[in-house]
């Protein structure tokens, strides 16, 4: 059977922590366009080289309609973070999600997370303080990568402090496959949604400086803003989307530092290499999760292969970003890269939102770790790390270090 005709099950199985699977390199060299088969029993088609992930990334007739009658389904059961109602609330395409991004994306330049930056290097530097009390070795993922993202929304969004905690509750309810059972995710949802629709409210009636403040006083829809529920539903869904991606981006990038000890002397060498290290780290991530699903509302041509209309095509970004024809020594981790044009927030009209808060939290982090736990170090073989199975977000369960 050539490679054209078989059929892969996608996600790739992979049990190494930090390394790419085998099969990527071979797909983009023989069979960039795969044949794949989804957890869902659907199938799909696999994009691994940079130009065609790109292609279909940047192309406005390729949308996240997956619900369409044809589309794949990534998961037997159809859902997703935010499906159904919520999903519906935000629109996904046109002239409304392009207004929808620009009232958002005031509050993502990367003007207003320089201006941040000293909160955020404040709450690194507290989450390492109470990760030293606690001793020596520590799980950087929980005591470092999962709050960290929760506590900056919350700052965004004007959550106080003392409600920090529950806000990481209830975005673990809705971002764990596993750990929770159906009644308590919908009883978290439901609190979370009371408890946002609550600070509205508030905002409403006592302005602040804030993200939800500011998007009460652009107005109604009939002025040009968002409706209440709007606001609620995206002050919710900026929780999900920013926190568990850079939350697992984090313990990956320390941990990928640290697996080849000889890049964390090189940054605590010249730390003045902490933006380059942060890019080379997303473009290096190998577990990065799903990718992005795309349905293809009419025929076209990808890579050399037409896809007949109805085609729903799997954007392997993480594949894309180690593609040697876009990247020299694609296979090596080079902190000095540069330019590093990876595809890791994706492109075009969908490309993530949050991106200048994702690469700044990133570096703070970075730079907090390396002025006050130079010695760092995994605290088990690479070899050990373990991989968070999930279908949409790639991580690992915990990051064991010492000092």
């Amino acid at each position: 059977m050539n490679a054209d005709e078989q059929i892969l099950n996608y996600p790739i199985p992979n049990d190494a922590a930090l390394d790419p699977p085998a099969e990527w390199a071979e797909l983009r060299a023989t069979c960039p366009v795969a044949h794949v088969t989804l957890p869902s029993g659907d199938r799909a088609r696999l994009l691994t080289r940079y130009e065609d992930v790109k292609q279909v990334l940047a192309d406005p007739r390729f949308t996240r309609r997956l619900d369409a009658a044809d589309a794949a389904r990534v998961s037997a059961d159809g859902g997703g973070v935010f499906g159904g109602e919520m999903a519906a609330i935000i629109p996904d395409g046109g002239e409304e999600h392009r207004h929808w991004r620009r009232l958002i994306s005031r509050w993502f330049t990367v003007r207003r997370m320089d201006a941040m930056r000293p909160a955020m290097i404040q709450i690194a530097e507290d989450l390492v303080d109470d990760m030293v009390k606690r001793g020596t070795p520590g799980d950087l993922r929980a005591g470092l990568g999962f709050p960290l993202p929760v506590y900056v929304i919350c700052d965004m969004l004007g959550v106080p402090s003392a409600d920090r905690d529950r806000f990481s509750y209830w975005s673990d309810t809705l971002l764990n496959l596993t750990r929770y059972g159906r009644a308590e995710t919908e009883a978290a949802q439901g609190d979370f949604f009371q408890y946002m629709s609550d600070l509205v409210a508030a905002r409403r009636a006592a302005p602040a400086d804030d993200l939800l403040s500011e998007l009460i006083a652009a107005g109604g829809p009939e002025e040009g803003g968002l409706s209440d529920l709007q606001i609620v539903v995206t002050g919710m869904a900026l929780l999900v989307a920013g926190h568990e991606t850079t939350a697992n981006m984090i313990g990956k990038m320390v941990s990928m530092l640290l697996a080849d000890h000889s890049r964390w002397e090189r940054l605590l060498a010249d730390p003045s290499l902490v933006r380059t290290a942060v890019e080379e780290s997303l473009r290096f991530d190998a577990n990065s999760g799903f990718g992005l699903p795309r349905y293809l509302p009419e025929e076209t041509e990808v890579g050399g292969t037409v896809l007949p209309r109805g085609t729903t095509v799997v954007c392997g970004m993480a594949a894309a970003n180690r593609d040697e024809t876009a990247f020299a020594n694609a296979a090596e981790m080079d902190l000095t890269r540069s330019p590093n044009p990876h595809l890791a927030f994706g492109s075009g009209a969908h490309s993530c939102l949050g991106q200048a808060l994702a690469r700044t939290e990133l570096q703070v982090v970075l730079e907090v770790l390396l002025r006050r736990l130079p010695t760092l170090e995994l605290a088990v073989p690479v070899e050990e790390l373990e991989r968070v199975e999930g279908l949409a977000v790639g991580g690992l369960r915990e990051v064991p270090v010492r000092w």
